[in-house]
């Protein structure tokens, strides 16, 4: 994940372009990063988890709608922080998205909207249509865009990085709340977006996988940014089971390679903490920890035992501290003022 937004000058806003409060909200947010919405996603992810280990183990559904409301709440904050940054540091914003790694993380801006429709849709069936509706749409256009400009220039190798996954590999994001929103209409985007997901996981996991291996290593800060290269697997898996509706052996076989990526990159979580002080890019092992714990849940609902459900377990309790810990330190590092110096 991109080490942060690119910031924009601060010397491009005269003195007299607004109050000194306008000044002050310029100053703080203009280097808010958009990766930070990769913390929407870890707790969305984390919330449907808690779902599926409800209606699985018994565990206390409160746990889920407690994350949900995180969730909710934090996409909210950051919605809001985001756009006045876009509005009073526009020239930052034009920096980040024309940025060749960060311009990648707008996708987290729409898959956050494509998660929030799971939890929401519990208790407002329309709201979680809408919210859908506006990540699904723009999700495709994006990944459309991406796409274009990989082709449309050439790109630089240490510009592989598992940012890249994020934009079109994203589309396996679009129809896993579409059993549960009520838009039948909604079914034709499902095996489509399934089928672009998967297909352009395996060139843009093998370009990060060469870079990793043939130039220099990533910084310490984005070591555990790696993680992100088990999403593929793990949302993969819960996208087919979403769109077929069964757990055949081809969702089995992406589920291991999920357990199998997850088991090579999870060591990458002991550098937190660590190598260096924090970095709002951590929230970058939030969602893969949680889409693996929730294909885990899944799979033992349907393959149960003592190690499927061990794993289970295991699984969702890792995740669990590991966004707790993450949540703690984003709002201690807020409330310190540190959101510019952890955005770098």
């Amino acid at each position: 994940m991109a080490s942060g937004a690119a910031p924009g000058p601060s010397a491009a806003i005269p003195a007299a372009s607004g109050s000194g409060r306008d000044a002050g909200a310029r100053r703080r947010l203009e280097y808010l990063p958009v990766a930070l919405f990769g913390s929407v996603m870890g707790l969305s992810g984390l919330s449907i988890a808690w779902r599926l280990a409800a209606a699985r183990y018994g565990t206390p559904i409160v746990v889920a709608e407690a994350i949900a409301v995180a969730a909710v709440l934090a996409f909210v904050a950051l919605a809001s922080a985001y756009l006045v940054k876009l509005v009073t540091a526009p020239d930052a914003v034009v920096a980040e998205f024309r940025h060749p790694i960060a311009g990648n993380l707008f996708g987290t801006v729409l898959i956050s909207l494509l998660l929030l429709p799971i939890v929401i849709a519990p208790v407002a069936i329309r709201v979680a249509q809408v919210v859908w509706l506006a990540g699904a749409v723009p999700m495709l256009g994006f990944a459309w865009l991406v796409v274009d400009r990989w082709m449309g220039n050439r790109q630089q190798t240490q510009h592989a990085t598992p940012a890249w996954i994020v934009p079109v590999v994203g589309l396996l994001d679009v129809p896993l709340a579409v059993p549960g929103i009520a838009l039948p209409a909604a079914h034709g985007l499902m095996l489509p977006c399934l089928a672009i997901g998967l297909f352009f996981a395996v060139p843009l996991f093998t370009l990060v996988f060469a870079r990793l291996l043939f130039e220099t290593p990533l910084p310490d800060a984005l070591q555990p940014s790696l993680l992100i290269l088990v999403a593929p697997f793990a949302v993969g898996f819960s996208t087919y089971v979403a769109t077929t509706g069964r757990i055949d052996m081809f969702a089995h076989a992406l589920y291991a390679l999920a357990l199998f990526m997850l088991a090579i990159f999870v060591g990458r979580l002991r550098r937190l903490g660590q190598c260096c002080p924090f970095r709002v890019s951590w929230w970058a092992v939030s969602f893969p920890l949680a889409a693996t714990a929730s294909a885990a849940v899944r799979f033992a609902g349907a393959r149960p035992g003592l190690v499927t459900d061990t794993i289970a377990w295991a699984l969702l309790a890792l995740a669990s501290l590991v966004i707790a810990w993450l949540s703690m330190r984003t709002i201690i590092g807020i409330l310190r003022g540190e959101l510019r110096t952890s955005s770098t």
